[in-house]
């Protein structure tokens, strides 16, 4: 814990964001981390709760009080070494992580909760900057050889355990780049691709091979895998997009929310990307309320758009959320991100029932307004409308990973599409396949960054003790 009264002291304190009018013309990160003295005052705020629930609220268990109270003493070194014991990439979840493990704190009952994520980033930079993130060298090799397909976060996570065990991994990306959607799904203000880089360079120094441009079924062989690996990880991302089935859908101008994130992170990068989307000077209206969403409305603010509209399906959610009902988990509320701040027209229980167009190219959403009754959604009558729209991005969430690596390697599926595999009992993560396992959004489904490194970890102990007998890696 930290100070004893600190929770009655102190208030919660956000981290800053630079100007809007500031940020919106580049697309640098934008958040500043709390300082040494606000750190130690936000983790003075920790109490002594009795029970964490903030740890089991946190998908990869963080052992968060315990580095809330280093902080509070200004230990940054041991904070640095307890907060790496659980999570291999705090610099990306400290950043972009919505916190479930917020929602989860003790104090979140009748108050604010401590800022653990803030806390979590400050940390995580401070050791960056004091050279306190370096390989770690296992000497003494096994002799196995692992391939892991996809380099997302899940991917990286099971890659460095098993590194880290002594293993030979080779992480093998269809990009022309390592990072999976954290490098080409995640727009560079919520997440500098330096930090991906960074730990590539680490990992590498610990051992691990990355290859890029190696898409399984097209220039790489699932049959070869197997039998040139020991073991083999399918850690790809969830990237089958929820298509919007209406009559006007081929038009030009109706985009993927990826098709219009990942060539702009490709141009941040400094390549040249021809035809590339450009919101600039356009009417926008993005469809889906989610984290994908949101990019979209950044990035069409960086990219000078007339105006951004951002329609959900589902009721708007309350300004808060009953706490007594809810707590200790994830609530139902609203929630407005840096990027609506920066300027977009919201609204909710919105269904497309067209799109509209002249000469094949988009001019026009028509939509009307819905109710949720009985667990089904009802047109309003009299309530259609018609907005202009010149792009219409399309960010409903994504429906499984890509069926041709699972067809490839003759993986069994559950009934989403996605491959299946079990996280308890006996041969966790492993497929119906004898060498091949799955972890992250490949295994679960569209989720988190943090759900994919912790099963990225778990996986990597399955996979350590299918080699070797036995695994002394955390799960």
């Amino acid at each position: 814990m930290g100070k004893v009264t600190g929770f009655m002291e102190f208030e919660r304190l956000a981290e800053e964001y630079l100007p809007v009018n500031e940020r919106v013309k580049n697309y640098k990160e934008f958040v500043l981390h709390l300082t040494d003295d606000q750190a130690k005052q936000q983790g003075a705020r920790c109490m002594d709760c009795g029970i964490p629930f903030c740890t089991t609220g946190c998908p990869v268990n963080n052992i968060i009080p315990d580095w809330n109270d280093l902080v509070y003493q200004q230990d940054w070194r041991s904070a640095i070494d307890v907060l790496h014991s659980t999570n291999n990439f705090p610099d990306f979840t400290g950043r972009i992580c919505p916190a479930p493990c917020e929602a989860a704190c003790t104090l979140n009952i009748n108050n604010d909760a401590v800022g653990i994520k803030s806390i979590e980033h400050a940390i995580i930079d401070k050791a960056w900057e004091n050279g306190w993130v370096t390989p770690q060298i296992n000497p003494n090799k096994t002799g196995k050889t692992i391939a892991v397909v996809g380099s997302g976060p899940a991917g990286l996570a099971a890659a460095q355990q098993l590194a880290r065990a002594g293993h030979a991994v080779t992480v093998l990306e269809k990009n022309d780049r390592i990072g999976g959607l954290l490098r080409y799904g995640i727009p560079d203000f919520k997440l500098d691709k330096s930090g991906i880089d960074r730990r590539i360079a680490q990992m590498e120094a610990e051992g691990v091979t990355f290859k890029v441009n190696q898409h399984v079924g097209e220039n790489v062989s699932a049959a070869d895998l197997e039998r040139d690996f020991d073991a083999v990880i399918l850690a790809g991302g969830a990237e089958y997009p929820r298509d919007l089935p209406v009559p006007g859908r081929e038009l030009e101008g109706v985009h993927f929310a990826m098709d219009f994130l990942t060539p702009n992170n490709k141009m941040v990068a400094g390549d040249v990307v021809p035809n590339q989307i450009k919101a600039t000077g356009k009417h926008v209206v993005v469809i889906g309320g989610g984290d994908t969403g949101s990019d979209c409305v950044g990035t069409s603010n960086r990219h000078g758009a007339a105006s951004v509209t951002q329609f959900e399906l589902m009721p708007q959610p309350p300004e808060k959320e009953n706490k007594a009902l809810v707590w200790p988990n994830w609530p139902l509320k609203m929630r407005t991100s840096s990027s609506h701040e920066e300027g977009a027209e919201r609204d909710w229980s919105i269904t497309t029932t067209a799109l509209l167009g002249e000469n094949g190219k988009l001019t026009a959403l028509k939509g009307a307004r819905v109710e949720w009754k009985d667990g089904k959604m009802i047109e309003v009558p009299g309530t259609e409308f018609t907005i202009k729209a010149d792009l219409v991005f399309l960010a409903m969430g994504f429906v499984s990973p890509v069926q041709k690596v699972l067809d490839a390697f003759g993986v069994e599926k559950d009934n989403r599409g996605n491959a299946k595999a079990t996280t308890d009992g006996e041969g966790c993560y492993k497929t119906n396949k004898a060498k091949v396992f799955a972890a992250g959004d490949m295994r679960r489904g569209q989720s988190l960054v943090v759900w994919a490194i912790r099963e990225g970890r778990q996986c990597a102990r399955e996979v350590d003790a299918f080699l070797m007998g036995s695994s002394s890696l955390p799960r």
